[in-house]
């Protein structure tokens, strides 16, 4: 049983008025979440979520995307577009902290408009595809790691062949997250430091062993046509796709201590080590194994330490890999359970994701309905799988945000952004233009795909809108005589009801209020 100064799924809104005046000073609001994750533990999360698997599976598939060494500069490119991406990530981050990132921000930007409920509502329908779809590639990218230690793994009678382990392991790493947010920030420093350690090794033996005479260009590799823009757009989406997870801590804002500061910090500390640890680690590999050769490998990081040291070296580097896929898996899980957990409590989503633990306050539907749409995407192609986790979050996720932090801007006084971004609005042009270049890169399949997932969700936003009309009657009237219409779930606070039944809530009152401009 849970203290009774603890919280509950069940406990009564807070009082509206206090809701407000934090929202007017940019306070965090009231939380049913401990704000317990620092800096560190915020940049750590950040680091292992991003370096995870991708680069040892992708860096075969991102050199034959421009058929050369010369794919590095795609690497430059994407850090240069997921820093300016990273500043509006921590501008809204530190304006509206809160648990659900994308979902909790674009709820905040929109919702002034009558159309501004379909912009989150589309994201957690292209969420459950895309996030699914990117932890998934971690466990894909493991079980070919996996077979380099156990060749025979194939050969195992097990129902779906290896990929029953990589859903399996899915489903552990959910279990796993069912505790407290502080013995979790804990473990996501011990994870990171394996990580780490796993990507100076290659760097390290790399660097010792580097010949230049590896990084020799193809003729012809900076020829300007349609061949080199289409390589370029492929290798950019491979490399966006590894850095994914620059934003993880904005999905737990609702847990950071002083998320004004800390976000931004955890935001761009993050982007520029990795950015660092992915220059050299692929360099390192390059610079040992060919890059013709490397291009074809499916396990390209014990290819270079069996080149190196043999053997024995090889497999102690790939027990450190898979450490390094459950350190991202455990950080990209635990950020993304929080996004179907916001949106139920806000009643955007069904209110059973809104549910957690009475003691570790995990949010347990969300984290284990997560754990078996990853577990059951674990069966696709890899090659589909990285594609379509990038291509469908960048028009309403990406783009989505910066359309809607320009509109902010010019909406809410200036004291609402305790940290605004360094030569507005440059960074956020120049993140549009990347994500669109990026998104028409890619294959047409993928795009035709991601429109239909948008699609679909229209459709479905449709549906949950007359649902709602529908049932929202008839459960105001069963409340009590004076008991305000929020939803019993909802821990953020909401001002009083309106005549007509639906809930004014502090969002509308920072747009809407003329003397605060």
């Amino acid at each position: 049983m849970p203290s009774s100064s603890a919280p509950t799924p069940t406990d009564p809104v807070p009082d509206s008025a206090a809701a407000v005046r934090a929202a007017h000073d940019g306070a965090p609001r009231p939380s049913h979440m401990e704000r317990e994750l620092g800096l560190p533990q915020a940049a750590a999360l950040n680091i292992a979520n991003m370096v995870g698997i991708g680069p040892f599976i992708t860096i075969p598939t991102f050199l034959a995307a421009m058929n050369g060494p010369q794919a590095m500069i795609a690497w430059g490119i994407a850090a240069v577009l997921v820093t300016a991406d990273g500043l509006v990530w921590s501008e809204l981050g530190a304006a509206f902290p809160g648990s659900g990132g994308s979902y909790h921000f674009l709820r905040e930007l929109f919702e002034r408009y009558r159309w501004g409920r379909l912009m989150p509502f589309l994201f957690i329908w292209q969420f459950l595809i895309s996030g699914a779809l990117e932890m998934a590639s971690g466990y894909i990218g493991a079980v070919m790691y996996l077979k380099y230690l156990w060749p025979s793994l194939d050969e195992l009678p097990l129902p779906g062949g290896a990929s029953c382990l990589a859903a399996a392991a899915a489903l552990t790493i959910s279990l796993c997250l069912l505790q407290p947010i502080r013995r979790l920030g804990l473990l996501s420093m011990i994870l990171c430091a394996g990580t780490l350690l796993t990507v100076v090794v290659v760097i390290v033996a790399g660097w010792l062993n580097f010949d230049s005479s590896l990084l020799r260009l193809p003729e012809h590799a900076f020829r300007l046509d349609g061949q080199f823009v289409h390589g370029l757009g492929a290798a950019m989406m491979i490399a966006i796709y590894d850095y994914l997870g620059y934003y993880n801590v904005c999905h737990l804002g609702e847990e950071v201590h002083n998320p004004a500061r800390t976000i931004p910090r955890a935001v761009m500390i993050s982007i520029a080590v990795v950015a660092t640890i992915y220059f050299s680690m692929n360099l390192a590999i390059i610079g040992v194994i060919p890059w013709q050769e490397a291009s074809k490998s499916e396990n390209i990081a014990a290819l270079f330490m069996e080149r190196l040291y043999g053997r024995s070296a090889a497999n102690a580097l790939t027990l450190l890999i898979l450490w390094t896929v459950v350190a991202c898996m455990f950080a990209i899980t635990l950020g993304y359970s929080r996004i179907p957990y916001a949106a139920a409590r806000r009643g955007d989503f069904f209110p059973v994701f809104a549910r957690v633990l009475p003691v570790s306050r995990a949010p347990y539907v969300s984290l284990l309905a997560l754990g078996l749409l990853t577990a059951a995407f674990c069966f696709i192609d890899l090659a589909t799988v990285i594609s379509a986790a990038v291509a469908v979050r960048i028009v309403v996720q990406f783009s989505g945000q910066i359309v809607g932090l320009i509109l902010a801007r010019r909406a809410l006084p200036r004291h609402r952004f305790p940290f605004r971004m360094w030569l507005y609005p440059l960074p956020c042009l120049v993140a549009l233009a990347g994500w669109l270049f990026v998104f028409l890169s890619a294959e047409i399949k993928v795009i035709l795909g991601s429109l239909a997932v948008l699609a679909s969700g229209a459709v479905g936003f449709a549906v949950f809108q007359f649902w709602n009309r529908n049932t929202r009657p008839v459960a105001a009237a069963s409340q009590s005589p004076g008991t305000a219409a929020a939803a019993p779930n909802s821990s953020t606070p909401l001002s009083n009801s309106n005549t007509d039944g639906t809930i004014a809530r502090d969002g509308d009152r920072d747009f809407g209020s003329e003397g605060d401009r």
